[in-house]
This record gives structure tokens, sequence and C-alpha cells, in this order.
């Protein structure tokens, strides 16, 4: 039998360990540092075979030296302030820094050992102090201001310039440079205190979801469960043929903890299994997270009501398309109202089965349930779809996808260094043959990774003297890993998320705005996700699955039959899918528009957010305040954001029909207006102005509301 799998995650661990060998003493002074030399690589990647754990900390501290001589040369020019010596020179300054940043953020996030944990929790503060004292230097806004001022006095600034301009301005305000100088003070503490405490809520969160495993010794346990999730949990200290060494353990990967949900039949074990997944960052431990919440909460209403808002949610959406807290609230009550009633019908059709067995429906029971009913319904389960979903099939079909759409084209490249032995980089073709882009790929979890999916800059794309500087960008993931017997089989959720992975990787490759500060994803926060969320509406089209889904052993197209199922199960579980989803983002809202400094405790102020909203208590939220990266993280800018899924998810889907519309959904003028419109120019043009030059109005719902089967407005 073909081997597709000895041992990726022992071997990425191994490997990943390397990096870190001399964390007992920074030895930095033993081999150059290879932030301090001119990179030779191909594409003018960072060398991660050559940067070590001990290289990091003498080229942040150089960066931050060289950031701050540079605002000084801005601050003491004696000429007057204009684009050129102000905005540009900003722009231009701080190259160093951010270097080292996104390579240290990046292999931080994929494969953090404890050294470089220890660097994050050090230096995460200092680097907001740094952006502190830029953004609060009066000096240096005088400068800025001026240049504002006077910015449609000069016909020769584009609207790249006149962009830049705006977002210097309003960054600078919108980061206190305004206060008075005891506010400014206090404005410091709070952001140095917020720096501390999310570095320190991800990694705990990090290292809580790693410590929970449920340990199976008696194959009985087993039973429901597919052989490719029993092979995929067998333990790597099973030796021999004795059955009493054999252990089967689950984590708490969506990879491990999904099918494990949907297929095992000892309910008590899914029970435990659920309670380590939903408890996470609130078992009372090491690990525990409420009192980081809890505080932060407090010192986000501080720093909104410093800056002049009211709420802190107040103080992110006015930089938002949505612009008012008050906007982004109705927006998710309008569709918790149709999605409650349709959550309690699926219910009631869940519970009639469970019946059968003598079960009252509880929150551990959802997903194996909805899998009898899908099976019922459909004739349809998880296990029918994953062999024509084998990871590398499904790849190769968004790559030519995005062929289809744009003409261009992925290229394996095996020259280029990563940070861990098994990620994969491509080089991307523009359809002339030239380069557009570099993207890498990290598909599969291990213990170094922090949880989830994401797309991220290694390099950004600028213009320098009149040349495109090309993009890398890179897409993490944990998806299901291989087996000693079978390739990477992926759910059709996971082969949803590769596309949206993939449609922020385009937006980054197809960046081509003169500045790296609008360029590709830097955009309105509820505006990002289109480009990835639409891409996920081509996954079940007829035309596309017939491209690749074909099944692993036998190379069979997914036959027509199993389409029809798929799409006809496509609105299934809906009520309970979007319900979840908009439970998160309601309690994401109610933490963030909280007006008093009082301290709350956090699960009560959970519970009491769900109960306000309408939540079934057959229904946990998709991410429970204890373990809600987005909002809580370090690494993430989601706080009073997280409606923007499906603020965005109004506008993929209004989006698409444009493809539709023309009865191709491979339509190249289209597909060409999306690439010139939202694609290229980032956020150097409004979100508003970019939908409307694409789609020639502004967005409606009624797409999305279609989309969701059981919603009427």
């Amino acid at each position: 039998m073909k081997k597709y799998f000895t041992s990726v995650l022992a071997a990425s661990v191994i490997f990943a360990s390397t990096s870190c060998t001399k964390n007992d003493a920074e030895t930095a002074a033993s081999t150059e540092n290879p932030f301090f030399t001119e990179w030779t690589t191909p594409f003018g990647v960072p060398p991660f075979d050559k940067i070590k754990v001990e290289h990091y900390r003498p080229a942040l501290d150089s960066g931050f030296a060289e950031h701050n001589a540079e605002i000084e040369a801005i601050v003491n020019n004696p000429e007057e302030p204009t684009f050129e010596n102000t905005i540009l020179a900003l722009e231009n300054s701080g190259k160093l820094l951010y270097t080292v940043f996104m390579a240290f953020m990046n292999v931080n996030g994929t494969d953090g050992c404890e050294a470089m944990k220890a660097i994050e929790a050090e230096y995460m503060p200092r680097y907001s102090a740094h952006y502190d004292n830029i953004n609060m230097n009066e000096a240096l806004f005088a400068k800025v201001k001026t240049v504002y001022d006077n910015r449609n006095s000069r016909a020769d600034l584009d609207f790249d310039d006149l962009k830049l301009v705006e977002v210097y301005y309003k960054n600078f305000v919108r980061g206190g440079t305004n206060l008075p100088a005891d506010k400014k003070e206090e404005l410091k503490v709070i952001n140095n205190r917020i720096a501390e405490l999310t570095t320190l809520f991800g990694q705990k969160a990090t290292l809580d979801e790693n410590a929970f495993k449920l340990v199976i010794t008696d194959e009985k346990d087993l039973a429901g469960l597919p052989a490719s999730v029993i092979e995929a949990a067998a333990c790597c200290c099973n030796s021999g043929d004795d059955p009493s060494k054999f252990k089967w353990v689950f984590g708490l990967t969506r990879a491990s903890f999904t099918p494990f949900m949907q297929y095992a039949e000892n309910r008590e074990l899914r029970e435990k299994l659920f309670n380590g997944w939903t408890n996470r960052g609130n078992n009372n431990d090491a690990n525990d997270v409420k009192a980081i919440i809890e505080e932060v909460a407090v010192l986000r209403v501080k720093k909104a009501n410093l800056l002049g808002y009211r709420t802190w949610a107040d103080y992110i959406i006015a930089d938002r398309m949505a612009k008012t807290s008050k906007a982004a609230s109705d927006h998710l009550n309008r569709i918790v109202a149709v999605t409650i009633p349709a959550a309690k019908a699926e219910l009631v059709e869940l519970q009639k089965i469970a019946n059968a067995d003598g079960i009252k429906i509880e929150k551990w029971d959802w997903w194996f349930y909805t899998e009898k009913l899908r099976k019922e319904k459909y004739d349809l389960d998880d296990s029918m779809i994953r062999p024509y979903f084998a990871l590398e099939n499904v790849k190769y079909g968004a790559f030519d996808l995005c062929n289809k759409l744009w003409g261009i084209t992925f290229k394996r490249v095996n020259n280029v260094p990563v940070y861990n032995e098994v990620v994969e980089v491509y080089e991307v073709l523009n359809p002339d043959g030239s380069h557009l882009s570099v993207i890498y790929f990290d598909w599969h979890p291990r213990p170094t990774k922090r949880s989830g999916a994401w797309m991220s800059s290694i390099k950004p794309q600028f213009y320098k003297d009149g040349k495109r500087q090309m993009p890398v960008v890179i897409n993490v993931s944990n998806y299901t890993p291989p087996t000693a017997t079978t390739p990477s089989l992926l759910s059709i959720d996971e082969a949803g998320t590769l596309l949206h992975e993939l449609g922020h990787g385009v937006h980054g490759m197809f960046a081509n705005t003169k500045y790296n500060t609008t360029s590709g994803t830097s955009v309105a926060r509820d505006f990002v996700e289109l480009p990835s969320q639409i891409m996920e509406n081509w996954l079940l089209e007829p035309e596309f699955l017939r491209t690749f889904a074909k099944h692993y052993q036998t190379g069979e197209i997914i036959p027509d039959s199993l389409i029809q199922k798929l799409n006809a199960s496509s609105r299934f579980n809906q009520g309970w899918i979007t319900m979840e989803h908009m439970a998160s983002a309601i309690l994401d809202m109610d933490w963030h528009t909280i007006t008093d400094t009082v301290r709350r405790k956090a699960i009560e102020f959970e519970t009491a957010s769900m109960k306000k909203m309408g939540l079934i208590p057959e229904i946990s939220p998709r991410h429970r305040t204890t373990h809600f990266r987005h909002i809580w993280g370090g690494e993430y800018s989601y706080s009073a954001g997280y409606y923007s899924y499906s603020w965005s998810a109004v506008l993929d889907a209004d989006a698409y029909q444009a493809f539709k519309e023309t009865g191709d959904i491979f339509n190249k003028e289209v597909a060409a207006r999306y690439r010139d419109n939202i694609l290229k120019l980032g956020g150097s043009v409004d979100p508003d102005e970019l939908y409307r030059r694409f789609r020639g109005r502004d967005p409606r719902p009624d797409a999305y509301f279609a989309r969701l089967g059981f919603a009427r407005r």
C-alpha cells in the first residue's frame, strides 16, 4: 500500500526545534545575522534556513534604533513640510523593523518555541510603545498636519499619494496625538498593558489547546468513527501487536475534534471532548484567561474614552465600512431574527431522531445527529465526500480556478528557503509568464502552530523607483493530515477554507498600489473578507467540481449524483451554522459596547449576552469568550469586528452574482473588472467606491439572504 505519511508531525517538531537550539543564551555574535546582510535568496524572500532565534533580538533592537533615527531626521528637517520630506519619508522609514517583525511574527505563529514566545512577550509591548512615541510626537504631527491641510494644493499628487496623506493623518489622530500630555502618558500605559495582555492571551490559548487530550485505550470506544479518523488518531506510542499498547488520541484541532463529534457513538466521550473544546481558557489553571479578558475589556473602554469615543466598538468601527457600532449591531440583529427560528426548527428534526435513542439533544449531540439526519434526508455523509477531496486535488483545483479567472499559473519551486521542511512554495506567474508573486503554503497542524487558518504577508508589494516590488504571501492552515495509508482528505468545510485563504492570498498577490501602507489586504476589516469569501462560492458549482474532485484511489471524477446531493444539502443545518457564528459576533459586540469601566466576570457576562440574544441552550458560540482569539489574541485584529464576516458575506454573495448573471461562472471580463477594482487597489480607494466601480451600484443583500435559504428580510 502506498505510504502517504510516516510522521509529518514528528518531523515538523524536530525541524522546528532546530531553530531554537540556542535559546539558553543569545549568541548572535557567533553567527552572522541574516537581517544585517543583503538577501540573495530567490525572489528576495527571508533566508529562513539561516535565521535563528538568537538573531531576532539584536535585529529588532537595531530596527527600533534605526526607525527612531529616521523619525528624528524628519522632525529636525528645517525645510517646509512637504509630501516628499514628511509623508513619503514616514512611509520609507522603519524598513528594517518591518522586515524583522514580519519574519518573526510569521514564524512565531507557525513554528513558535518557548524562546520565540519569550521574545514575543518582551517585544510586543516595546513595539506598541515604539509606535505610541511616533503617533504622539507633536512636532512630527505638526508636519503631517501641514501636508494634510495643504494636500489639495498639489496638482501633482495622485489618488495614491492623497490617500497616503489621509491615512497617516488619521492614524496620528486615532493614535492620540491631539491629547494633552497627561492623557498621552495615560494612553501609553494602557496600550502597553493591552499589548502585554493580548500577547499573553495568545500564548495561553495555544498552551491550553495543546494540553487537552482525549485518550482512548478501548477499541470499543471508537465505534462509529471512520477508519481514516481512527488511523489519524493512532498514537505514535503504539508499538508491536499487543492491543494493550494501543492508544488513540483526539485533541482540539478541528481536524481531530469535528469528525469525532460527528461520528463517535460514545456519547459520554463526545461530551468530554466537547467540554474540553468549549472550556478552553476556562479551567481555573495556569492557562486560564478570564482575568486577562476582564482587564482588557476595561482597558479598551478607557482607551476609547480617552480618544473621544463612547465605546471601543465606536472607536473601531468609525474606521470601517459600517461606520457606526449601531449599523453593525443592526446588521447582526437582522440576521439573528431570522436565524433563531431556523435553528429551533432544525432542533425539532434532530430531536425526532434522538428520541429513538432516548436522548435529549445537548450541545455535544448536535454534530452527531446532524450527520444522521443528513444521511437520512440526502443519503450523504462526510465519509462519502472526503475521498473526492484529497488536498492535492483541491489545491490544484483552486489553482486552476485562478487560471480560469485571471490566467495566472502556479509553479512549484524547491530552491526557496522555508522555516519548516513541510512548507510548500509556489511562484505565481502572469498570463504572459512574467513574475507576479510568491506564495507559501503550510497545510497541517503541529504542536508549534496556533490553531485556525490565516493569510499573512512575508514581503509587501509597493513601488520603488517606478518598479513594482513583488509581494510574498503565506497561507497557513490546519487541515486533516495524511496518514500511513491515505493522503490528506479534506472535509467540504476544509475545502471551502482552502479557497477562502487563497482568496486572501490572491488579494495580496494582485496588489498594485504605490505604497505598502495601502497595499493588498490593508483595507477596512469589514471589506477584507470579500476577496476570501467570494472564492467559496465556486466550491459546489458542478463545472468547477468536475475539474478537480476525483476519487483519490480510482481517479473517478465525482459523479453527478453526488454533486446533486451536495447542492441539495448546501442549505442543510444553516440555522445552526449561522447561529453559532452570530452568537460569537453578538458576544464580541456586547463586550465592546460596554460604556463603563466596571470589571465584569467573563463567564457571567457571556451567559447574560447569550440569554439576551435568545441563543438556544443546545447551541454554543463558535468562539466562546475564553477562546476567542480573534478579539483577545495579540495576533488578531477583529475586536469589535467579528461582524465583518457576515457584513462581507453580503458583499461576496452580491459580487458572485455578477458572474452568475452572465451565465458563465468563469467569465473573464467580470473577473478582470473584479481584479482591477477590488484586488489591485487595496486600501488606496474607499471600499464603498471600489465596490461601486466593480458592480456599478451599491451591494444588495438579496443574494445573501437567498443563500441562507431560511431567511426573509
